[in-house]
């Protein structure tokens, strides 16, 4: 896959620990932008029939992360530009860092543990964090901190206001596509 041809707008990826408001944020940001949305984990629901929690009780996670990463893929190999919420884990497997390296715009969207701690921990559809929420987002952290980093083009803090976010995510995908 290659970069967006120039002067032609990119997809816009989010990437970022769960519960850092990727899905929220990615709609109200594909809104403005007039383009369609995308989220990994409602596809690979829509795709299989079953709920990520059950994917993980039945299959495991290696089998989660393989239909994640299909939908990472054809998500990214569409030609129309799309703003897509990426599964937090997406970043673990190489070949969906060398895709998201041209993708178009992908923005971390960032927050302190504690933060996410209070908006995942009565998430039931969280299966990852369920026995220990704060002790597992800080080894997720800790594990994918460098990955995130790896393949951000901008990092915006997703501790602010949803508002800002959206602006700060939508400044920084016009200021990219300029220079395009």
């Amino acid at each position: 896959m290659s970069a967006p041809a120039p002067g032609r707008p990119g997809h816009v990826v989010l990437v970022g620990m769960m519960g850092v408001g990727k899905s929220t944020v990615g709609r109200r940001v594909a809104e403005v932008l007039g383009r369609p949305f995308s989220d990994s984990d409602l596809e690979v629901e829509a795709r299989t029939g079953r709920t990520v929690r059950e994917i993980f009780d039945a299959d495991g996670e290696p089998a989660f992360r393989a239909l994640e990463s299909q939908v990472m893929a054809d998500a990214l190999a569409a030609p129309e530009p799309t703003v897509i919420a990426a599964a937090g884990g997406v970043v673990l497997d190489p070949d969906n860092r060398e895709r998201l390296r041209h993708a178009g715009t992908v923005v971390w969207l960032r927050a302190p543990v504690v933060v996410l701690v209070d908006r995942v921990a009565s998430g039931a559809h969280r299966p990852a964090v369920e026995a220990d929420p704060a002790g597992t987002l800080q080894q997720m952290e800790a594990t994918r901190t460098a990955l995130y980093t790896e393949v951000a083009d901008v990092v915006v803090d997703s501790s602010l206001p949803v508002a800002e976010v959206v602006s700060e995510v939508l400044s920084a995908v016009e200021q990219r596509e300029a220079a395009a």
